[in-house]
């Protein structure tokens, strides 16, 4: 097992030591093996998501733990596939995404329609596909930041994927057409039976100052969580919060002086844990993404892995962090996420 306090090194007993006050962890609908029964089932998702979405929780190092490690390997697009694949030149091949997935012990990857298309017949029966129906390309110039439908719903249910996945831009002049969008998107997906997955993201030049980046403000990222759930995503895809009071900063929107003087404080934890409540109080599963690839990859992984279980989420999807590495160093990054899940002595805050 990954030795989590050492890798945690001087932040080990502020992470590991604290206890939520504003947001009590009895508050929350927590992860667990039952959460499909005790939580998801009361609500009017059908049975064919309900499988769906067990099959995901039963997959992978995690299995039955109600926790969730998935590879998201969608960034060619966006981000270049040079930028992406160039690290490590054998992720152009769309076999070795799945792959690492299969023996990083993950739940479920998740790619775009040209990967797991590529790959369906040999793979969409070893381990859970997620197709990532819409995306930002880079190649347009100038570039323009918007999300784009490169797949249909119908499309991820016919190579046997289990779930969709999508990107809202949330705060962008274009967010009305992609709510629209993708609320359609995830109805049709759920008459079909599967799940859902939002990317919920906050994207504006506003939003970042020459102070500080609100994109990852808690009570910015709160409100896009929770415009997520209102469109019954079934699992919430957010950036981990690294600071607070983004409205209040930016001076527009409405919030409540509570938010910062009584449900968070500065520790990270609990602005996880305001990023959790949104999510109705944990009826909706909020995964944290691992960020960009850098230095103290291992040890950044497992601090996030970290905040996220102890603030009552649901997991971590990880992916340039572990496929911009060797494959082997990959795996173990994965595992190292997944140890954190594993471990009874992370407990949530």
């Amino acid at each position: 097992m990954t030795n989590i306090i050492g890798l945690l090194g001087n932040e080990a007993e502020s992470l590991l030591g604290h206890v939520c006050q504003g947001i009590p962890k009895e508050s929350l609908h927590t992860p667990g093996p039952d959460f499909v029964d005790r939580v998801v089932a009361l609500n009017d998702r059908k049975p064919g998501v309900l499988r769906n979405l067990q099959a995901l929780y039963n997959h992978g190092r995690l299995a039955k733990t109600g926790y969730l490690s998935l590879l998201p390997v969608d960034q060619g697009v966006e981000h270049s596939a040079g930028a992406s694949f160039a690290p490590n030149p054998m992720f152009f091949d769309p076999e070795n995404i799945v792959r690492l997935a299969i023996e990083g012990g993950c739940n479920g990857v998740a790619s775009t329609l040209g990967v797991l298309g590529m790959v369906a017949r040999r793979y969409a029966h070893k381990i859970p596909f997620i197709l990532k129906l819409n995306h930002n390309e880079l190649l347009t110039y100038p570039n323009s930041f918007d999300q784009t439908l490169f797949a249909s719903v119908d499309q991820a249910f016919d190579m046997g994927a289990c779930a969709v996945g999508a990107t809202v831009f949330y705060g962008s002049e274009q967010s009305r057409r992609q709510i629209q969008e993708i609320s359609e998107a995830f109805a049709h997906a759920h008459d079909l039976g599967m799940v859902t997955i939002l990317w919920a993201y906050t994207r504006n030049s506003a939003f970042k100052t020459k102070d500080k980046d609100y994109h990852v403000s808690a009570d910015l990222t709160g409100q896009a969580n929770h415009l997520a759930v209102t469109i019954e995503a079934d699992i919430v895809k957010q950036k981990m919060a690294e600071n607070n009071g983004g409205y209040t900063e930016l001076k527009f929107g409405k919030t409540s002086a509570k938010v910062y003087g009584e449900l968070t404080t500065h520790h990270p934890i609990d602005l996880v844990r305001y990023q959790v409540a949104n999510c109705y109080m944990g009826r909706v599963g909020m995964i944290n993404s691992g960020g960009a690839s850098g230095k103290d990859d291992l040890q950044q992984a497992v601090r996030t892995a970290v905040i996220n279980k102890r603030a009552g989420g649901m997991g971590l999807i990880s992916g340039r962090k572990a496929f911009q590495k060797p494959f082997a160093e990959g795996i173990q990054l994965l595992n190292a996420i997944q140890d954190v899940y594993l471990s009874k002595e992370v407990t949530i805050a």
